[in-house]
């Protein structure tokens, strides 16, 4: 299929078209986060509805963005990629209007399959249609704007609600896909292999959604019901059905995900490598914004214009990195890169209880910029790696896989770190109150509140000249976690490393 320079016209309207719509789903994830209290006092809804308000698109997207990469080979990147935008658009207007929790869920729903259409598309149409020698440069591009719009986020979704406009989070989606759609229809030509095999392997696809849907679904269920009879058979009835998924695509004429781009072992190094690496960064990411606001004290405003340093090292390093990979190759930075993102988790781990903002520059800011730095010299090479390693026949699918283990990884962190930090936290706190005189019950009533992590509140009956030390005991118990998971965070980050050490060799392409 013919490829066209990045710096023409043709190449220039596919970059803004990939970027319109990957901002909308980022702006998306980010943001609605920082509304969710505004969005809870308007609709009455409870901490459950909350929590199913934010993963009935986390868990629809997931079960199906393989299936979403995989139509874009067969039946046209443009048609599924502009198809998944009007569905995402869509979904976003009602969840804008939506008169209460059970349609603002359903309607997330519907986000989430607009949203499996569309993810792998942008970057498929990006790897499918731009010249091999510029993929890492137009990649970095892709990946340094949509992350100053994701970082952008926050800031938006908490101007937003302190405004009272939290509808507003989903309402903005709609301009973005409109003028995405528009170019596409009248700028960008149909990215298609015209031997593609149209067929679609029905049982596969199945099993597939189900597979993931179960198993996201147990992940999710982990910080509210902990290792329960049901989340075992949700994640066990999950590995099942993607054992015969396996199976079913070993013996399929027309399989979803071909089984031998696993052989290639930089695809499923890179793979390894994204799964190991995010679940880090999200994991870092999720505790250390809640350790700014929680226990040092930041505003939300300020807790994400700390991150500003990430952003300004991705806008001027991540196309840079994208085009030294082009020319001298990815492994290098696909070894230095996550091991200097784990570096900067590592600093980030040694930062005890500060005065606040006002330390900044000399406690969180060091860390964030090594954190920055490393995944700056990371993203783009990795994500060209994943999409140079296969045909340009398979690029949706590489797509949907390398999103897939994206979502999951962060799924899988904030599932098992959550728990883990809620054990972290209440063997810390139970040695700090040790010393306070208080009653059996009254201790039993601060460690119940260790399960709110860093919004733990003191019980009303203790006396309050016990106030101050139990809430200095609750930051230092919390801090204390934060430091373990930071830690482990950064084994992850040294651990995707280590694949890029063991599996990235020589470049390979199935």
């Amino acid at each position: 299929m013919a490829t066209v320079p990045l710096r023409s016209a043709a190449g220039k309207w596919i970059m803004v078209s990939a970027i319109l719509a990957s901002a909308m789903a980022f702006i998306d994830s980010t943001a609605l986060n920082v509304v969710l209290p505004s969005l809870q006092k308007s609709l009455n809804a409870s901490g459950t509805d909350l929590f199913w308000i934010l993963n009935a698109y986390l868990l629809m997207l997931a079960s199906l963005i393989l299936i979403g990469g995989s139509l874009g080979d067969r039946l046209g990147r443009k048609k599924i990629f502009m198809t998944g935008i009007f569905i995402f658009i869509a979904g976003s207007a009602a969840c804008g209007f939506a008169p209460g929790v059970v349609f603002l869920i359903a309607f997330r729903i519907i986000q989430g399959v607009g949203g499996a259409l569309m993810i792998p598309g942008s970057l498929s149409l990006i790897s499918s249609s731009i010249n091999e020698k510029e993929r890492g440069k137009a990649i970095g591009t892709w990946s340094a704007i949509t992350t100053v719009v994701t970082m952008g986020g926050p800031i938006l979704g908490g101007a937003l609600a302190d405004a009272g406009l939290w509808r507003y989070i989903f309402f903005i989606n709609v301009p973005f896909g409109l003028a995405a759609l528009l170019i596409l229809w009248r700028q960008v030509k149909e990215s298609k292999e015209e031997n593609a095999d149209k067929a679609l392997d029905y049982s596969g696809a199945i099993c597939i959604a189900l597979g993931l849907a179960l198993l996201t679904f147990g992940f999710l269920r982990i910080p509210a019901v902990g290792f329960s009879a049901q989340v075992y058979m949700a994640l066990s009835a999950g590995l099942l059905l993607l054992t015969v998924f396996i199976f079913i695509e070993k013996g399929s004429k027309h399989p979803i995900m071909p089984l031998q781009l696993f052989s290639n072992l930089t695809f499923s190094g890179a793979n390894l490598l994204t799964f190991f690496l995010y679940a880090g960064l999200g994991a870092g990411i999720l505790f250390l914004s809640l350790n700014l606001v929680q226990a040092q004290g930041y505003s939300q405003l300020q807790s994400g214009l700390t991150f500003l340093p990430f952003t300004v090292l991705m806008i001027s390093f991540a196309r840079f990195a994208g085009g030294l990979a082009d020319k001298y190759g990815a492994r290098l930075f696909l070894i230095l890169g996550p091991a200097i993102a784990g570096i900067g988790l590592l600093l980030l781990s040694f930062v005890k209880q500060t005065r606040g903002a006002e330390d900044y520059w000399t406690t969180f800011f060091p860390g964030i910029v090594v954190f920055g730095l490393g995944m700056s010299f990371t993203v783009a090479p990795l994500t060209a790696t994943v999409m140079g390693s296969v045909s340009g026949h398979f690029s949706g699918t590489a797509s949907g896989v390398n999103n897939a283990m994206t979502r999951i990884s962060g799924v899988f962190a904030n599932a098992i770190f959550g728990a883990l930090a809620v054990l972290f936290y209440s063997g810390a706190l139970q040695l700090q109150i040790q010393t306070i005189p208080l009653k059996t019950s009254q201790r039993q009533e601060i460690m119940a509140q260790a399960a709110n992590l860093g919004n733990a509140k003191i019980p009303s009956d203790i006396d309050p000249k016990y106030h101050t030390v139990i809430e200095n005991s609750y930051h230092a118990g919390f801090i204390h976690a934060y430091a373990k998971i930071l830690r482990i965070s950064a084994g992850l980050a040294f651990l995707g490393a280590l694949m890029t050490v063991v599996f990235i060799r020589k470049p390979q392409r199935v």
